[in-house]
């Protein structure tokens, strides 16, 4: 058991945590002809914009009703009606995501109210879906955002079956801590038994870098309103982070479609019951692929514990990553030098470490030098300062990766994922000198092998 400390400190001087306004406008990107918009300062826009385009390296849409002086005083609802307006005119969306920042919030807005008075008087928003969701910055993390944008989507768009059939399809509502290249292989499995995926929200078909034939103002795929709407003849819910939770309940309270919550996609274990849960759900055995992509997981794992037994592992992210790599590498007999993580999560208590510290890379740092080093860290790029400083090889990880390409493209996530991730991380320590491998216990293994 794992001592979860919050340090709660008055200043953060190598944050870790990113805001939840962002997180909220992150999970709009999925859906299909949207056009997220913050209800704050330019500037709140301004560092969330630039922070996507420098992960995902592509175009973002992304507005603001650029309060000032005199709204923030006054009031934004002005404000907000014109942003509407000119976005409704303009770029004609599927949907607006319209997502409250510390600077309204603080105020003591009344957005849903707000935007139920916009909508009565303006026609022209009558075919759109206007999504108002409460994320200030100061409540929560990344995960927080994703989280409350996806349930308040589920509330204003999801309608009960009604009576009708339900289809041969599950309703999948991926993490924060899931990239792109891991919701298409979970699509993929999916699709594997027979039934299709209704994925909310849907990065794979947004933000997977393909290129538009034409300018869209709009994000370029994802879930379309429709497809939202009848989630409720789904035949399973199933959610990926302990963080999505709440969005699966609150499916099943609207349109009584059970949900399962699958703490992390990412390990043996873990893939296995992801497997049983779709067989169940289909009525079919596991696929031939996927039995084999597993012998292929067991072999990996088999061939790289030797480079992670014994090894001290950093890692920092948000729960969820945090979870999800600590289980991986304790998993292939390694030790959890430090955990660092964003926001209080009860199942990290389950996590193999002495403790799990919600704070920033500082904490990070003074756990490593606590520990007398560590040989990896994991998490995102902002740990390259300590990184350098002590020479610790990082695999980069989590939100957000700007200094290398392909982050987007990672995959973690089902039985390949998983190998393909003990493959990437097994290499680095290869390469860490002075560390190793035990080759007596190497020739043992490919003996048995062999024999």
């Amino acid at each position: 058991m794992a001592l979860i400390i919050d340090h709660n400190k008055a200043l953060s001087s190598s944050p870790l945590k990113v805001s939840a306004p962002l997180g909220a406008a992150l999970a709009f990107m999925g859906m299909r002809g949207c056009l997220p918009m913050f209800h704050g300062s330019q500037g709140c826009t301004a560092f969330a914009l630039v922070m996507m385009v420098r992960h995902f390296r592509e175009a973002i849409p992304l507005q603001t009703t650029a309060m000032n002086e005199i709204s923030t005083i006054l009031g934004g609802m002005d404000q907000v009606e014109q942003g509407l307006l000119n976005i409704a005119r303009r770029a004609r969306p599927e949907m607006i995501g319209l997502i409250s920042t510390a600077l309204t919030e603080t105020r003591g807005e009344d957005m849903g109210g707000d935007v139920r008075a916009i909508r009565a008087r303006n026609r022209e928003l009558a075919d759109i879906a206007v999504i108002d969701v409460s994320a200030p910055d100061f409540a929560g993390s990344l995960e927080t955002g994703w989280g409350k944008a996806v349930t308040a989507i589920i509330r204003q768009l999801v309608r009960p079956a009604g009576g009708k059939a339900a289809l041969n399809r599950v309703n999948l509502l991926p993490g924060c801590h899931l990239t792109p290249g891991d919701v298409e292989a979970l699509k993929d499995i999916v699709a594997g038994f027979g039934l299709e995926a209704v994925v909310l929200p849907d990065l794979s078909d947004s933000l997977d870098g393909h290129v538009p034939e034409s300018y869209m103002p709009t994000t370029l795929g994802g879930t379309g309103t429709a497809d939202v709407g009848e989630m409720g003849r789904s035949r399973l819910t199933i959610a990926v982070g302990e963080h999505m939770r709440i969005a699966a309940k609150t499916l099943e309270d609207r349109t009584g479609v059970p949900f399962v919550v699958l703490d992390r996609v990412t390990g043996l274990e873990a893939v296995d019951r992801l497997m049983v849960c779709l067989s169940s759900v289909a009525g079919v055995p596991v696929p031939a692929r996927q039995r084999r992509a597993r012998s292929q997981l067991v072999d990996a794992m088999l061939d790289g514990h030797f480079y992670f037994a014994g090894r001290r592992i950093a890692i920092a992210g948000e729960p969820s990553l945090v979870w999800t790599m600590g289980r991986l590498v304790a998993d292939l007999g390694a030790t959890i030098a430090a955990a660092v993580t964003t926001r209080t999560q009860p199942l990290l208590a389950d996590l193999p470490a002495e403790r799990v510290i919600v704070g920033d890379f500082e904490d990070m740092e003074d756990q490593i030098l606590e520990a007398g080093g560590c040989d990896l860290i994991i998490a995102n790029s902002n740990a390259r300062q300590v990184s350098t400083r002590h020479g610790i090889p990082l695999f980069r990880a989590g939100f957000p990766v700007f200094d290398r390409l392909g982050a987007a493209h990672m995959v973690g996530a089902g039985y390949g994922g998983t190998r393909d991730l003990i493959t990437g991380l097994g290499n680095i320590l290869m390469e860490s000198p002075g560390h190793a491998p035990d080759t007596e216990h190497v020739h043992d293994h490919a003996a048995a092998a062999a024999g």
